[in-house]
């Protein structure tokens, strides 16, 4: 009689919809996003070979744009990074503030439409630019450049902000933008867990010293994405091993992300527990 299909007829058709939904998704992402709408695990090679039986054939990404630009005259060649590359905000715009893009994306947290009271004086996405430019080049508040709003105005709503954990969740939807442009889905399923001790200053909260760097300090220990891209952080004095805050690090990531993720970092902190490391 011979092996009865793993797959029905409606389990195919949500394979194939799948597909022509996201034509470029990876054999990966293909079955955890299959898993997740029927509840039927499949390996890739059987989502492969069941696709080639209905006729579809897998393409692809299309590559990104060259910066070669072809040659105006056979005596003047042109290559490299030209200003139909440039970003028209960059003229107005420091290096680590929001593209439009993102901005929309994370408008809705810090400019919510239909806001009652009165228009504020100074617009959001400048003081949310003003945020991101100290935590990046990490000058003091007094020393902000004049074309931001007062220093004072934007170390109030810095800390207002930070209290409601709108940082956090600008990261958060600015991840899943960036895992959509590279053909991922938004959360993520899989993950990399490591840490670094940096040296502190006597102020600031509590320090150790890292025996094995050599460094005295803090630590601050890390759960990314296969990406690179932070996923959770937790931070520690520089003298706390790393098998002993990999249960914190790894309990903060499950705690967000409930996909196949969850699954492997379950493992990996039950691993942690019985100090395999």
């Amino acid at each position: 009689m011979g092996r009865p299909k793993k797959l029905d007829d409606e389990l195919i058709a949500e394979l194939v919809k799948i597909i022509e939904e996201q034509p470029y998704i990876s054999q990966e992402d293909l079955v955890f996003l299959f898993r997740r709408r029927t509840g039927v695990s499949i390996a890739t090679t059987t989502a492969r070979n069941y696709l080639k039986r209905a006729g579809v054939r897998r393409t692809a990404a299309p590559r990104k744009a060259t910066t070669y630009q072809k040659p105006t005259s056979p005596e003047e060649p042109r290559y490299g990074y030209t200003d139909q590359h440039r970003d028209p905000g960059d003229a107005v715009r420091y290096p680590c503030g929001l593209t439009d893009s993102e901005w929309e994306r994370v408008r809705h947290l810090f400019d919510p439409a239909g806001r009652p009271g009165r228009p504020p004086k100074y617009a959001r996405r400048l003081m949310l630019d003003a945020c991101v430019y100290l935590l990046r080049s990490g000058c003091s508040w007094r020393m902000l450049p004049k074309d931001f709003p007062p220093w004072k105005r934007v170390y109030a709503t810095f800390r207002r902000w930070q209290a409601k954990g709108l940082f956090e969740e600008m990261h958060d939807e600015l991840r899943a933008l960036w895992r959509s442009r590279e053909h991922r889905l938004p959360d993520p399923t899989a993950g990399a867990l490591d840490s670094q001790s940096v040296p502190t200053s006597p102020q600031g909260g509590p320090t150790g010293y890292d025996a094995a760097k050599k460094v005295k300090g803090r630590k601050r220990h890390l759960v990314t994405d296969t990406l690179g891209l932070v996923l959770a952080v937790v931070i520690t004095t520089a003298n706390v091993p790393d098998r002993d805050a990999a249960d914190a690090s790894v309990g903060a990531a499950i705690d967000k992300y409930p996909t196949p993720f969850h699954e492997s970092l379950s493992t990996n902190r039950h691993v942690a527990q019985a100090g395999g490391g």
